[in-house]
């Protein structure tokens, strides 16, 4: 289900239709973390670039895996003790090539496995690349198209994407889906086999089969974007590793096809989504919501370069979702003040949205907006719609009803689901601002 970026109806800008309900975030590399560390920093963002190369070049998606997974092990064990090396992608993917090569002859009839893989690849392929030799190649992109391979459920995809670009452990994508690591695992091992037996390819795909993969692909990169910028689970509220990644993958399809006007809308969307990052959070890391920050801390760059996508997208494109919540955005950057904004557009657009995508939490955005136009008795009576559907007891439509009610001076009964909303959210920072709202409402 979409869900609104800020708990107080700040607009979808990084809302995501979720499939069966991720909510984690987390690291490709399933060894030591650290959040603070560089050179797991470092790690986690070369990662799935390995894993990319590797795939390319060998096409075992399984094998080249574990072998991504060993050599950042490796790196790991010595890269904080001996220094980066000058290239450490290139590093990296030499150590994971010879680590897959090793991986290949040591199984068993190693003659027939070799020719099989032999084959299926280039006549140096168990060949490990030199350092130098990977600097420059980015495949992110395809290894992205191949997860979102048609032979796989949208679940598959989702949790495979997730998984190996988007960046968590298996653990984490399993409590992103709410289900046990081991049921997590063995989805994703199925879904690497299934794509062994649809004979994926490593490559972006042609036309007529690109429209419904562009689909996932996009919503992919939605969901990837959603979670960096308003993580549903842990200590912190942003996932900044999270939202350069994804913004890379869509700058880079949009390059690929700037004839798109859905990829457009989605960099618009994210552009003018993060360029509010810097004043989501005060000094003390407490949330702040869209009416109330500070517009100087934003990023006047992305706000240009996103209103101008928009403008050329909707005069020349056909409509779709994601111009229209990119168009949301606009309205929102673009006013000079929270005073200034022009609700009565964003109601518009949201009424249209709902029209193109209908679901309950556009629903729950436009309820916001109805309520800044016409007061927050009209919105409180849309919400009713929303208390026995899909949002029933969810921490967001509890957070706005409580934004409501506190707007039209219920204030105890604002408190109430505040406290609610902040005892159900994934979110320690979330549940901060809510509970901090609670006690002023009760105060």
């Amino acid at each position: 289900m979409t869900r609104p970026d800020d708990p107080v109806g700040e607009p979808p800008g990084a809302s995501a239709d979720r499939v069966e309900g991720p909510r984690g975030s987390g690291n490709p590399v399933e060894g030591p973390r650290g959040a603070d560390d560089p050179v797991e920093e470092l790690l986690r963002s070369l990662a799935s670039r390995v894993l990319g190369s590797l795939v390319r070049r060998y096409g075992d998606f399984a094998r080249c895996e574990d072998a991504t997974q060993e050599a950042l092990i490796a790196a790991a064990g010595t890269w904080p003790r001996d220094g980066v090396p000058a290239r450490p992608l290139g590093w990296l993917v030499t150590v994971a090539a010879n680590r897959y090569i090793d991986q290949v002859r040591a199984d068993g009839a190693r003659e027939r496995r070799e020719r099989a893989v032999h084959d299926a690849t280039p006549r140096d392929a168990l060949v490990a690349p030199p350092p130098d030799a990977e600097e420059t190649r980015d495949d992110l992109l395809e290894l992205l198209f191949l997860c979102c391979h048609p032979a796989l459920t949208p679940a598959s995809q989702m949790a495979l994407t997730l998984r190996a670009v988007a960046g968590l452990t298996t653990g984490e994508v399993a409590a992103s889906f709410l289900v046990p690591e081991k049921t997590m695992g063995q989805r994703i091992s199925r879904a690497k086999q299934r794509l062994r037996e649809a004979g994926a390819r490593f490559e972006a795909p042609a036309e007529p089969e690109r429209g419904p993969r562009l689909r996932v692909v996009l919503h992919v990169l939605y969901l990837m974007f959603n979670e960096g910028y308003s993580a549903s689970t842990g200590s912190h509220l942003r996932r900044p590793d999270l939202t350069r990644q994804a913004l890379h993958l869509v700058r880079r399809l949009h390059a690929r096809l700037p004839e798109s006007g859905e990829t457009a809308g989605l960099l618009a969307l994210m552009l003018l989504t993060e360029a509010r990052g810097a004043a989501r959070t005060g000094p003390d890391g407490v949330l702040v919501p869209l009416a109330e920050q500070d517009r100087s801390l934003w990023d006047a760059a992305a706000v240009a370069e996103g209103s101008a996508l928009v403008a050329r997208t909707l005069a020349t494109r056909p409509l779709g979702p994601y111009q229209v919540q990119a168009a949301i955005a606009a309205v929102h950057d673009e006013a000079p003040s929270a005073e200034a904004t022009d609700w009565r557009q964003i109601l518009g657009l949201y009424e249209v949205l709902e029209r193109l995508e209908p679901n309950p939490v556009t629903t729950l955005n436009r309820a916001v907006a109805l309520a800044m136009v016409r007061g927050p008795r009209a919105g409180l009576a849309l919400l009713e719609e929303l208390e026995s559907g899909m949002l029933a007891g969810h921490h967001r439509l509890l957070a706005v009803r409580a934004h409501l009610l506190d707007r039209d001076g219920r204030s105890a009964e604002a408190a109430e689901a505040y406290r609610e909303a902040a005892r159900l959210a994934g979110s320690r920072p979330e549940q901060r601002f809510l509970l901090g709202r609670a006690a002023r409402c009760a105060g």
